[in-house]
């Protein structure tokens, strides 16, 4: 980042802000409260001043090995505590970190290493496929590391015992050093590099602190629920930030059972989670089963939740939810909707769909494609702009360009701010279809869908049609012991939305196909219904007539 100073002709000269180095959160937690525990995973626990040696120990392994700052270090593996040390060892080099989903498939995670640039590489002993694939993807990679005994790396938690009480210089970083290399999603194609940075990011964290867990303590405890390569590192480093407690589900598993009866043992205050897994966690049988008065913040983002889900939640849990909008490429830090604000009853005063308000710090604005900006209530691009806004993608000067315009960064999401600064997601851009000449945006569909009370859950998506360009294709879940025809569907569905909104054809499924993280993708339905044969339409069309 550019600063200003005094320069010997009275004006100003650039220099480079230093920031502090963001592994200087652990070491603060584990000076603070150096015997309080930091970290649960099963029946094993870590003090504060315990990871901050682990961390140390391998900060000086991967030094040893010439992992220097800049360097950038894949990281492969399943939740686990190295996970979660590798990203303050790295930090702690001044390296980047580049974590993968841990259920990519090996050619996902080469390319994720040629495209990183990776020159080391920390991976779970139960993935040596993907050390192959990478070193041969990306030949830099010199040196791996292997959590657990293998053929293919050395040993992480040997050489944490080898270099027990050393440390490598922790590196001294500026604004826009780069931390961490958020990889997105790639629904829109092949994934991404988001470059987050040590300045951006302490920003990030005390901004999670401030709008999504005010008043989080050291006697706080987080219970992890999703992968800590994405959103949840995130969550986790903010709490770190104030010494709270992080708990591990203890196998990779979803347990809805076990997670509940941690939150009850360990007194879990906060988790963060997308809608899809607190529809799960709240419709499940344990929800009634164990304490969890201790709950103060539910955290949800990824998707707005549908309405219906959120009334069920706030009946199991009360008022404990907060929402937040954000991709990766803002870390989250768009809106938030916090928890005195969202009401279980529908009323002219409640503001029904809403994403909530700006992020302390953090500025939307709605344009239209010429980067105008839009009235309250119309409908157009939603942009933001501020210091949680990412240094850009890394190599990828294309991208960079459609990502931003005149400083703002486009979402490439569809809404409307109402009067007061509230945001309302009509949906993605690439989601929206039209169907004779109108648009259509399938998140005003699936919300009258899932009204119905033998509906579960519902995708909508446009396919091309023949008479009116493109149609809506409704894939649907039943709730258990619930019965439901196509006709009877669209027949209940015809006086609640425009007849252009009505989907042509509904499938119903058992289950939706979801991502590595807990969310139901477009791409992945449209992929799953031309497996089934349910597509193109006019075959199926051809077929019942």
């Amino acid at each position: 980042m550019t600063g200003l100073a005094p320069d010997p002709k009275g004006g100003v000269a650039p220099f480079s802000k230093r920031v502090m180095n963001l592994s200087h959160f652990m070491r603060q937690a584990a000076r603070r409260h150096r015997d309080a525990i930091g970290f649960v995973w099963g029946e094993r626990s870590w003090t504060w001043a315990e990871l901050d040696r682990r961390i140390d120990a391998m900060a000086a392994a991967l030094a040893a090995r010439g992992v220097t700052k800049g360097d950038r270090v894949l990281v492969q593996s399943k939740n686990c505590h190295q996970l979660f040390e590798s990203m303050f060892v790295c930090f702690r080099l001044g390296a980047v970190w580049v974590p993968t989903n841990f259920r990519q498939m090996p050619g996902e995670v080469a390319y994720l290493a040629q495209a990183s640039g990776a020159s080391a590489m920390i991976c779970h002993s139960d993935f040596p496929g993907h050390v192959s694939a990478a070193r041969e993807a990306a030949p830099g990679i010199q040196r791996v590391i292997s959590i657990g005994a293998s053929d293919f790396g050395e040993d992480y938690d040997a050489l944490v015992e080898t270099y027990a009480g050393q440390a490598a210089p922790t590196a001294s970083v500026a604004y826009d050093d780069p931390c961490w290399f958020f990889f997105t999603s790639g629904t829109t194609g092949r994934p991404k590099a988001a470059v987050l940075t040590h300045g951006q990011m302490a920003f990030v964290a005390t901004n999670h602190l401030c709008d999504l867990m005010p008043g989080t303590t050291h006697q706080d405890a987080s219970l992890v629920v999703a992968p800590l390569s994405h959103g949840a590192g995130i969550h986790q480093l903010a709490q770190v930030a104030r010494a709270a407690k992080t708990v591990l589900l203890t196998s990779n598993r979803f347990d809805i059972d076990e997670a509940w009866a941690l939150v009850a043992r360990w007194r879990i205050t906060n988790m963060f989670t997308v809608p899809t897994i607190v529809k799960m966690l709240t419709e499940h049988a344990a929800v009634d089963e164990h304490d969890h008065a201790s709950l103060r913040y539910i955290i949800y983002a990824g998707a707005p939740m549908y309405r219906e889900d959120q009334k069920h939640a706030l009946r199991k849990l009360g008022k404990v939810l907060v929402q937040y909008f954000g991709l990766g490429e803002v870390t989250g830090n768009i809106t938030v909707l916090p928890p005195d604000q969202h009401e279980i009853e529908d009323g002219p005063d409640i503001r029904v769909g809403t994403c909530g308000y700006e992020r302390t710090g953090m500025q939307v604005q709605i344009q239209d494609e010429n980067g105008r900006e839009m009235a309250p209530g119309e409908t157009g691009e939603i942009c933001t702009c501020g210091p949680a806004v990412f240094a850009g993608y890394y190599a990828n000067p294309e991208a960079n360009a459609k990502a931003f315009r005149d400083g703002w960064f486009r979402t490439g999401d569809v809404g409307h701010l109402d009067a007061e600064g509230y945001l309302f997601i009509t949906g993605r851009a690439s989601d929206m279809y039209i169907s004779g000449g109108s648009n259509v945006y399938p998140r005003e569909t699936e919300e009258k869908i899932l009204k119905h009370p033998a509906v579960a859950e519902v995708a909508i998506l446009g396919i091309p049609d023949t008479t009116w360009g493109e149609v809506g294709v409704a894939v649907c879940v039943l709730r258990p012991g619930e019965g439901l025809g196509e006709r009877e569907l669209l027949t209940w569905l015809a006086d609640k939305v425009a007849r252009y909104k009505l989907p042509k054809r509904v499938f119903f499924w058992d289950a939706l196909p979801r991502s590595g993280y807990g969310k139901i993708t477009k791409k992945a339905v449209q992929a799953e219904l031309e497996a089934r044969g349910c597509l193109p339409l006019d075959r199926q069309i051809q077929a019942s007539a």
